[in-house]
């Protein structure tokens, strides 16, 4: 291992052989061997001679990379900057001087800077992927049979609505949620299965510090019925412990679909959605 006085007096001649244009590996061979980050360390500072760095197609990155240096960026943020390899940067800008450390404050401001660069930059790329994908997969569906739609209208009944359990039997077609466009579903679905629209009343669920009256006109749109169809709303006790999401003017609660007289489409949606789920 080179003393303190062994390493001063490797720097001040590598300094001057790279001050005279000698090239890495000709200092190397004139100074004896040497580990890369020894030398590179010794010229820390120090500008390669302008013969050593070969025009090319990222000589434009490279000198905004040096200028990011200069200004105090690491590694990473440089990297992130540009588009390029951490390695790059570390190619380019490791004869520069270190950056000043910088304060944890400094450090958190210029991570948060970054990320933010970064999604402000990813955020649209990834919705477009997000979109092509969306459009794609709705272009492999196209129009519903009525068959499709009873196999669609069924599943859906068995996830979101009501079912008899052991211990009680209704046979009663109930379905509840707060999706609109899975309540348009469900109205499709009840139309192939030929059930009338007078056979439907709405119940809407919502807190009780909500906007009932909006909720109502908002579902009475998406459904097409009735006034006299909807029943008296069920109001949600508000707890102010809890910090809720569903708040604002887009929130219009939970509407609930029964069905009159529904035992036969009951068991019917049983069989579906048995027959579905059993392959056949």
């Amino acid at each position: 291992m080179r003393t303190k006085q062994e390493l001063e007096l490797l720097r001040e001649q590598a300094v001057t052989l790279r001050r005279q244009g000698k090239s890495l590996r000709q200092i190397k061979q004139i100074l004896g061997p040497m580990s890369n980050v020894t030398l590179h360390d010794a010229l820390r500072g120090v500008p390669p001679p302008d013969w050593t760095l070969r025009p090319n197609a990222k000589d434009e990155l490279r000198a905004k990379a040096r200028n990011l240096r200069a200004e105090g960026m690491d590694y990473e943020e440089i990297a992130t900057a540009l588009g390029v390899a951490k390695g790059s940067v570390s190619l380019w800008v490791r004869d520069l001087p270190r950056p000043a450390r910088l304060s944890y404050a400094e450090c958190r401001k210029r991570s948060a800077e970054g990320t933010k660069r970064y999604w402000a930059a990813e955020r649209p790329v990834r919705e477009a992927r997000r979109a092509a994908d969306r459009a794609a997969a709705a272009a492999q569906i196209g129009d519903l049979t009525d068959r499709e739609l009873l196999i669609a209208g069924a599943i859906a009944y068995w996830c979101e609505g009501t079912k008899n359990k052991p211990h009680r039997r209704s046979d009663r077609v109930i379905f509840t949620n707060s999706d609109p466009s899975l309540i348009r579903l469900f109205l499709r679905f009840l139309d192939a299965a030929g059930t009338p629209p007078t056979d439907l009343s709405f119940r809407i669920c919502i807190h009780e510090n909500a906007d009932a009256e909006s909720a109502q006109r908002f579902w009475s749109e998406i459904t097409g019925a009735r006034r006299d169809q909807f029943l008296t709303p069920t109001l949600k006790r508000h707890n102010p412990k809890t910090v809720r999401k569903n708040t604002g003017v887009d929130y219009h609660g939970c509407l609930r679909i029964d069905v009159n007289r529904s035992s036969g489409l009951y068991r019917q949606i049983d069989g579906w959605a048995g027959a579905i789920m059993s392959g056949g």
